[in-house]
C-alpha cells in the first residue's frame, strides 16, 4: 500500500514536471529567432532622425522559420503612415544570410487602418505574379507582412492583405481555379 503511494506521487510529480517544462521551453522552440542590433536611444533617435527602431521578420537560414531582426524605419505621424513605412522597409531586401520572403518587385499600393484597428494592406500585382510558389513561401509572406505591421503597432489588431485592390484567394502562380 505504502508503496503504491509513492508510486502513484512520484507519477504525479514527473508528469508536472513534463508540463512545467512544456509550458517554459516549448513556445521559446518555437518563438522566433531575433538578431539584435546595438542601437541608440528610442526616443532620441526618432527626434533627431525622424526614425524608429521596429522588428522586421526574414526566412532564416535553414528555410523553416522567419527570424525577426532590428531596423531602423522611417516614423509614420499616424498608425496608417508607420504601417505603410513599415510594410516598405519588409519588402526591401533581407540583411544576408537570411532571405526575403516575399515576391522580388512587389511594390506598397496603399496602406489605410479602419476604426475596429484592421490594417489593410494593399500590394501590386507582383506579389502573386513573381510569387516562387508553395505553400511554405506564401505563409513566410502572409506572416512577414502581417508580424512587421502588428508587432510594432499595437494599435493593429488585424491585417488584410490585398493585391491591386482585390482579396486574394490563393497566391502564387494562378491557374485559373480558385
Amino acid at each position: 500500500m505504502r508503496r503504491s503511494i509513492i508510486v502513484g506521487l512520484f507519477g504525479v510529480m514527473t508528469a508536472v514536471m513534463i508540463v512545467i517544462a512544456g509550458v517554459v521551453f516549448i513556445p521559446r522552440w518555437f518563438a522566433p529567432a531575433t538578431v539584435e542590433v546595438p542601437r541608440a536611444d528610442a526616443a532620441e533617435s526618432r527626434e533627431a532622425t525622424g526614425r524608429i527602431r521596429a522588428s522586421l521578420f526574414y526566412v532564416a537560414e535553414d528555410g523553416l522559420h522567419l527570424t525577426a531582426v532590428d531596423a531602423d524605419v522611417p516614423y509614420g505621424a499616424t498608425p496608417a503612415d508607420q504601417a505603410r513605412a513599415l510594410v516598405e522597409a519588409q519588402l526591401q531586401a533581407a540583411p544576408a544570410p537570411l532571405a526575403q520572403s516575399i515576391a522580388e518587385g512587389t511594390k506598397v499600393r496603399q496602406v489605410f487602418v479602419a476604426e475596429d484597428g484592421t490594417a489593410f494592406v494593399d500590394l501590386s500585382k507582383e506579389a502573386v505574379t513573381n510569387h516562387r510558389g508553395g505553400s511554405l513561401d506564401e505563409l513566410f509572406a502572409v506572416y512577414a507582412l502581417v508580424n512587421a505591421v502588428t508587432v510594432n503597432l499595437p494599435a493593429i489588431k488585424g491585417v488584410q492583405i490585398l493585391v491591386e485592390g482585390q482579396e486574394v484567394r490563393r497566391t502564387g502562380r494562378q491557374t485559373g481555379r480558385r
